[in-house]
């Protein structure tokens, strides 16, 4: 009859229980992320090809003043830069100010943005901004992150937007075209708009923050596209390591 081994027995002899494959990936995974982080130079050199092919990048949203930019942007969420100029120019024409645009109405105001998705509340978001405009900014448009996000439909990327387009500031306003090129480059890797931001912050040079959101935007928006990205014609192909890269 075999002998039945003790448990202390049986617990040294048994052999040593693998890591969960969950616990190493995590750890694997960062420092994959860390060797593919462009280093300075390359981030440099970046910035100065955007920059010698395109000196002063504009933001496709058509406006008059900083009221209508700020107007187009929260129009602009979840809708086209394309579709909402189409909705925006005659609404403009005859609204270019919190006061014309609080006279329209909202029922008005709603008409004129009908072809946009979600107008049922942009239009309503409008007026309230409009309202708290004249009621607590003496209708001007801050010129402070902090104060721009009290304004009905205003978020960080919309405040973002208009301080950098209105008044000059250096921020950079996170969409879907940046935080996909700022991972995929990458040049700041984060799983939130704020991460990204952040990232980015800490790594482009200080002489290409005014334009910097604008040249990564349009990259991803007409280079670096989210399922077939033009690698054949990218000016910083040499420079990406994501392994999307298609030459």
């Amino acid at each position: 009859m075999a002998i039945l081994k003790s448990a202390a027995a049986r617990k040294k002899s048994a052999p040593a229980a693998k890591a969960p494959a969950s616990a190493k990936a995590p750890a694997a995974k960062s420092r994959k992320r860390a060797r593919r982080v462009v280093d300075a130079a390359a981030v440099q050199e970046i910035f100065r090809r955007f920059q010698q092919a395109n000196p002063e990048p504009k933001g496709e949203l058509e406006h008059v003043n900083a009221f209508t930019l700020l107007v187009a942007v929260v129009l602009s969420a979840q809708a086209t830069d394309v579709g909402v100029n189409k909705a925006t120019r005659p609404l403009f024409a005859v609204a270019d100010t919190p006061q014309k645009m609080l006279a329209l109405g909202e029922d008005k105001v709603r008409d004129y943005i009908k072809t946009i998705g979600l107008f049922r509340n942009k239009a309503k978001n409008v007026i309230t901004l409009c309202e708290q405009l004249i009621r607590d900014f003496g209708g001007e448009v801050p010129r402070t992150r902090e104060e721009l996000e009290t304004l009905a439909g205003v978020g960080r990327k919309t405040a973002n937007v208009v301080l950098n387009m209105a008044f000059g500031q250096e921020t950079i306003a996170v969409d879907t075209h940046l935080f996909r090129v700022a991972n995929r480059i990458p040049l700041a890797i984060g799983k939130t708009p704020l991460a990204v931001e952040l990232g980015l912050e800490r790594v482009i040079p200080a002489a290409f923050m005014r334009h910097a959101h604008h040249w990564l935007i349009l990259h991803g928006r007409y280079v670096c596209k989210a399922r077939k990205p033009a690698c054949d014609r990218c000016l910083i192909a040499d420079l990406c390591t994501s392994p999307e890269k298609t030459i």
